[in-house]
């Protein structure tokens, strides 16, 4: 696993929450961003979970190259599983950004042809594996009813220093957030709390074949 420097490590996570909040329309100027380093953090989750919550095992993240009608194309994808026990069946509807270093913010399944899926589903080879479509359900409790599913992102930058991934839809905690509090134009935002994955991506991935990303983090933040 890559070595990264406390003060590196310490600066990253503080663009990355204020990324985050970046990305659900928080504006930069309010959270005091300037040309130098990040100056603001989001809210932290509670540590104990006060609201239902998903069981979350991330499976590795991996480049694809697909041949589609345009030529080959490349494409990050994620396996994962979640397990519900919470007591009772829970709703299961993802919400999954993958963000570069280059603070490009990309949906999971946008751009994404049907064709492009099923190919990296048919490589996969796993029969109780769902697409990000199929498996939006009701999960019933008890590890039983564990669901594994597959998430794919366009690679539409193969030079990039990281990646993180923002998973939604894990759990039902949120927090109101101000920014501009005591302005004329204060502005809310609800926050919900959410699985960060951070991965180390060196230089060209392109060459990068079936292997693995190096995982660098994972964490609970509101998002």
């Amino acid at each position: 696993m890559p070595r990264i420097s406390p003060r590196r490590s310490a600066l990253r996570l503080l663009a990355g929450s204020t990324a985050a909040l970046i990305a659900v329309g928080v504006p930069a100027v309010a959270l005091g961003v300037g040309a130098g380093e990040a100056q603001a953090a989001a809210p932290e989750p509670r540590p104990v979970a006060t609201n239902w919550e998903f069981t979350f095992e991330p499976g590795p993240l991996r480049l694809a190259w697909v041949e589609t009608e345009g030529g080959p194309r490349s494409y990050f994808y994620l396996t994962f599983k979640v397990t519900n026990y919470w007591g009772s069946d829970l709703l299961f509807a993802p919400s999954v950004d993958l963000v570069t270093s280059d603070a490009e913010v990309l949906r999971s399944g946008r751009d994404v042809p049907g064709a492009v899926t099923e190919e990296i589903m048919r490589r996969l080879d796993n029969p109780l594996l769902e697409s990000q479509n199929n498996i939006v359900s009701t999960v019933l409790n008890g590890p039983e009813h564990a669901r594994e599913g597959v998430l794919i992102w366009p690679a539409t930058d193969l030079d990039v220093d990281e990646i993180s991934i923002f998973f939604g839809g894990l759990s039902g905690e949120s927090e109101s957030y101000v920014v501009g509090r005591g302005t004329a134009e204060p502005q809310r935002y609800t926050l919900r709390k959410t699985m960060m994955l951070r991965y180390a991506t060196p230089g060209d991935i392109g060459q990068q074949g079936s292997r693995p990303f190096d995982l660098v983090e994972k964490r609970w933040v509101m998002r």
